[in-house]
């Protein structure tokens, strides 16, 4: 099982994304999640990180560069889910080709549609524990009295506007190109995640 989970920033993505990957037993590769590791790790050129600061997204070959990294893993060998990739065609042609050189291809796309000004209100409460790193949420899922709480530079509202207008911009013609390939599922990403899980499952179910 190969899937692409799109949608904007806030949308769900990775905490549906977790939800299925323990179903389907195959792992989630996050491109934000590799990049803040590998800003971390030192590994990012300084200007590189200067851009994720301000929202800017990094470019094509480094992020196709990790996803080539990572699905050859060995956890990796029976499928996959990529969160947040691709973003553009030009991402999307090249992960064909990535997946053709393999002898694979993808099963479903899914797309999360939420409305931006509950991706902003979503986004702009999100807390991170800086000792576990646990993420909560200032309305719906408040964090206890004693966590040590860290508002992340991407979760600025400036920002996440930024990054919402980056997205859309850029993945215009993204769900087209994947509706005409017959691979689009477009999901109602509004309600309980339980809610939103059983859409996801049943669409991808549908795929298979």
């Amino acid at each position: 099982m190969r899937l692409v989970f799109v949608g904007p920033p806030g949308a769900g993505k990775g905490t549906q994304a977790k939800l299925i990957c323990s179903r389907w037993q195959i792992p989630q590769i996050s491109t934000g999640d590799m990049l803040r590791e590998a800003k971390a790790n030192g590994t990012l050129p300084k200007e590189l990180v200067e851009k994720m600061s301000k929202g800017g997204l990094v470019p094509d070959e480094v992020v196709i560069d990790l996803i080539r990294k990572r699905t050859e893993l060995p956890d990796a060998a029976n499928g996959f889910l990529l969160d947040g990739f691709p973003r553009t065609v030009p991402q999307a042609e090249a992960l064909n080709e990535l997946l053709s050189s393999k002898g694979h291809k993808l099963n479903v796309v899914v797309a999360l549609q939420v409305p931006k000004d509950l991706l902003v209100e979503r986004a702009v409460l999100r807390r991170t524990d800086k000792r576990t790193g646990q993420i909560y949420h200032l309305k719906y899922k408040p964090p206890p009295p004693d966590a040590d709480l860290e508002h992340r530079a991407d979760d600025q509202e400036e920002t996440v506007r930024n990054r919402i207008d980056v997205y859309e911009k850029m993945t215009a013609d993204l769900l087209p190109f994947y509706e005409k390939a017959g691979l689009l599922k477009r999901i109602d990403g509004v309600g309980e995640v339980e809610a939103v899980t059983q859409r996801v499952i049943s669409a991808v179910e549908a795929a298979q």
